[in-house]
């Protein structure tokens, strides 16, 4: 009876008090045993609401996409991957799979590899995406899989960030016959595709029933654009021919031709003069056909047919096989998605400073499907003006000017190139002949001294290098998106309040007008691509910083053209371009 009256008095307090959440006794009586426990909901603390986190669709895993990825380190995003490629690949040395230089294994990594080592929540879905819905922010996708036999499932994905990183196809021109007969070089399934052709010409061409002429048909290989993947396929076509294939078919190395079709008057025209006659030389000696100002205009299943641009002659040629390597053009459901944000009549998609997509808040864009639309000076001359005149005088002292030089020279980075270009330390110095600070100037007057800062801006090349140092910046931008919203980073906004969150993405003042235009021949093969990632976390200013080009010729010889216009030719300059690679 006592134990009784202890149990319901200590279950009195237990209930009354407000420092316990939980109780647990243990009494004895009689050598039995009784627990008691109790639960005080009354006291207990409220969990904290689950805070939703924002969804960032990415479309791609080439370089924009996986840079982004990889230094993307912000826990409060859900993204979601979609890529009908599982994987990345190093385009780089994609020439270099076609003729087995390097395995093709070698050159990818799956992007569930490089995603698990996040500390992020990322999911991804092997699929394509066919259409972009910005109005409901939506994007529709097709899974590369057939599941039981009912086809390819469909299925619809929403988005608060969209990252297009889709890259871009081939650029055929329309010309007749392109995608029927003629090989590409811009996925590793591609490489393989053109290694199989090339030992099956080989196969072909040793069988005893062909006559001559046919085995020369067969053992004409033919490239069509004289960039840098066209150059440097050619080369490793006619090391590989001459170094291991007329040894395992001694019979057929005399029918052997490699021909390389270029519309302009020069090959690696992006290059430096030097490099571009020692290429045009080089190929010469080693019998390597380069026809010169030959456009296309023709490929049937047994001849590709030029037109002369000197003359207008049209000339056919029979061939065992075409590798077409003459640029990017933009991918079907970019351009759809081009129209519904009014930019149908753009070549390719053009986003701001910030690379997000004009004409939207949340969507932004990267890599070879986009370029940077630079903001003319010209086009906010008055609003600088009057952010400049903080007294509202209608002049501007130089003093006022250089309070604000630093934030128009992050806004516009092309008023930085012209004043290196011009070698004067400032603005100050284009307004003034002393270093009197009192000196006043009109709207006019600085309209007249910038008209042409405008000429400086450039595009930036469609190269690897770009799109990973984009990726990085968009990724670094993400991550610190909620520090900056409250404390800006950015330069002034003159035409609005306040400052811009982030510093734009810029081009350097050293890249002169040969590499700094959109090449779309260069959209695979800059040669220090490699090195991007980790040279950029070094990088204080979110700027472009160019690496410089190489140019493979075969006979373990490169031609390299580096920052400060430095040229290398040779042996030597073949071990720098392997040392580019060098884990």
């Amino acid at each position: 009876m006592k134990a009784i009256k202890l149990f319901e008095r200590a279950s009195r307090t237990y209930s009354d008090s407000s420092s316990f959440s939980k109780l647990l006794v243990v009494f004895t009586v009689s050598g039995g045993g009784l627990l008691a426990y109790a639960d005080a909901n009354s006291t207990s603390p409220i969990a904290p609401p689950e805070i939703k986190k924002k969804r960032v669709v990415v479309l791609g895993t080439g370089w924009a996409g996986t840079s982004f990825l990889k230094q993307l380190d912000n826990p409060s995003y859900d993204v979601q991957v979609i890529s009908p490629r599982n994987y990345f690949a190093f385009t780089p040395l994609l020439p270099s799979v076609t003729v087995g230089t390097v395995e093709p294994r070698s050159i990818v990594e799956p992007i569930r590899n490089i995603v698990k080592k996040k500390n992020v929540d990322v999911h991804y879905w092997e699929a394509e995406c066919f259409k972009i819905d910005s109005q409901s922010k939506k994007v529709h996708c097709r899974s590369n899989q057939n599941i039981d036999g009912k086809g390819k499932e469909e299925f619809v994905v929403d988005y608060d960030y969209l990252v297009i990183a889709m890259g871009a196809r081939p650029n055929t021109f329309n010309t007749p016959g392109v995608v029927e007969h003629c090989n590409f070089l811009k996925e590793v399934e591609d490489a393989q595709k053109i290694r199989r052709s090339v030992i099956d010409a080989f196969e072909k061409a040793s069988l005893p029933s062909l006559s001559d002429e046919e085995r020369q048909k067969m053992l004409h290989f033919v490239v069509v654009g004289g960039g840098p993947t066209g150059v440097e396929f050619a080369a490793e076509l006619h090391d590989f021919v001459k170094e291991d294939l007329v040894k395992l078919y001694p019979a057929a190395g005399k029918y052997v031709k490699i021909t390389l079709l270029e519309a302009a008057d020069h090959i690696l025209t992006m290059f430096d003069k030097r490099i571009t006659e020692f290429a045009e030389d080089k190929f010469k000696r080693d019998g390597i056909d380069v026809k010169l100002g030959s456009m296309v205009i023709k490929v049937s299943d047994k001849e590709i047919s030029t037109k002369a641009r000197v003359n207008g002659q049209v000339a056919t040629m029979p061939y065992g096989m075409v590798v077409w390597s003459t640029g990017i053009g933009t991918d079907p459901v970019v351009k759809d998605f081009m129209k519904q944000v009014g930019q149908e009549t753009r070549r390719v998609l053009a986003t701001d400073e910030w690379l997000r997509v004009e004409g939207t808040d949340s969507i932004y864009a990267l890599g070879d499907c986009a370029t940077i639309n630079q903001r003319r000076v010209m086009e906010d001359i008055d609003s600088i003006f009057k952010k400049a005149d903080k007294d509202n005088s209608g002049k501007l002292t130089v003093k006022e000017l250089q309070e604000v030089v630093d934030d128009i020279c992050e806004r516009y980075p092309q008023v930085d190139l012209y004043l290196k270009t011009k070698k004067l330390r400032n603005i100050a110095d284009l307004l003034k002949d002393d270093s009197k600070s009192s000196v006043e100037i009109s709207i006019e007057e600085l309209k007249a001294a910038l008209k042409e800062v405008d000429a400086q801006v450039k595009n930036l090349p469609a190269t690897a290098q770009v799109a990973a140092q984009q990726g990085a910046y968009l990724a670094k931008c993400f991550n610190r998106m909620e520090e900056a919203e409250k404390n800006p980073e950015g330069p002034l906004r003159f035409r609005g309040e306040g400052r811009h969150r982030f510093r734009p993405f810029r081009f350097p003042p050293f890249l002169s007008k040969s590499n700094c235009t959109r090449d779309p021949n260069y959209s695979q093969t800059n040669r220090f691509a490699g090195r991007i990632t980790r040279s950029l976390l070094a990088l204080p200013c979110f700027r472009y910083k160019h690496f410089g080009q190489f140019a493979p010729l075969g006979g373990e010889q490169t031609a390299a053209q580096l920052p400060g216009d430095w040229v290398s030719i040779g042996h030597s300059t073949q071990w720098l371009w392997y040392s580019v690679y060098a884990r």
